[in-house]
């Protein structure tokens, strides 16, 4: 089973690819990570990617496709698919990665968006906060410290929260991935292998719709009994 999950800034990309890889036995693949472990590798193409980085240029499509191509390349033959998260971005690297995993006799099952709206998405966003001294994560109306202004977790009393995490900036990046995204979603649909889930819902729903997608994954697919 191989699958792309997609989804704005806050739908909780991370915890259902995390929730699906845990579950499903398949490799989470995160952009981010291949590139940081492909630089820290000393790879060739680490290298290169490393020298667009240290210039404060942006890494060029092909050089990240490359390394997303190797990394999905090493991966055991035990590990029967993987998940992409951050990747593809755009319609032709989608296309690419469909001419990749071709020649591979593989494929994409499924490209599942977590749909979630935008005023939804300011609220989880613009409401973030976090303790300074131990990383202990809150929110302004969904998980207050239980003694206001002292941390659960380590009992300190300094809090901080991000400078892009407000509203206007969070509507700005949201307009960016709708813009971005919606030439990739279309392309998906045409091929029969989207799926939106209503991300909304609670974590446990959203990962149970998930699951009934997955049911209708490749037959080799096995659910783990710890999740």
């Amino acid at each position: 089973m191989n699958v792309i999950v997609m989804g704005p800034p806050g739908a909780g990309k991370g915890t259902q690819s995390k929730y699906i890889e845990d579950r499903y036995r398949v490799k989470q693949l995160s952009s981010g990570d291949m590139l940081r472990n492909a630089v820290a590798s000393e790879s060739e193409i680490g290298k290169l990617a490393k020298s667009y980085m240290d210039a404060g240029q942006l890494v060029p499509d092909r050089v990240v496709m490359d390394i997303v191509f190797a990394t999905i390349d090493s991966l055991s033959d035990t590990v029967p698919g993987f998940i992409l998260d951050g990747f593809p971005r755009t319609v032709q690297q989608a296309k690419e990665l469909d001419a990749f995993l071709e020649a591979k006799q593989k494929a994409i099952d499924w490209a599942i968006v977590i749909d979630v709206s935008d005023d939804r998405l300011v609220e989880r966003i613009a409401g973030r906060f976090t303790c300074a001294k131990c990383g202990e994560g809150y929110h302004d109306k969904f998980k207050r410290p239980k003694v206001e202004g002292v941390c659960d977790r380590c009992g300190s009393t300094a809090f901080n929260r991000r400078a892009d995490d407000n509203p206007d900036t969070v509507r700005n990046r949201l307009a960016v991935y709708h813009k971005q995204t919606k030439p990739l979603v279309d392309y998906y649909r045409k091929e029969g292998r989207l799926r939106i889930i209503d991300g909304e819902l609670p974590i446990d729903q959203v990962s149970k719709h998930i699951d009934e997608i997955l049911s209708n994954a490749p037959s080799n697919l096995v659910a783990s009994e710890r999740v």
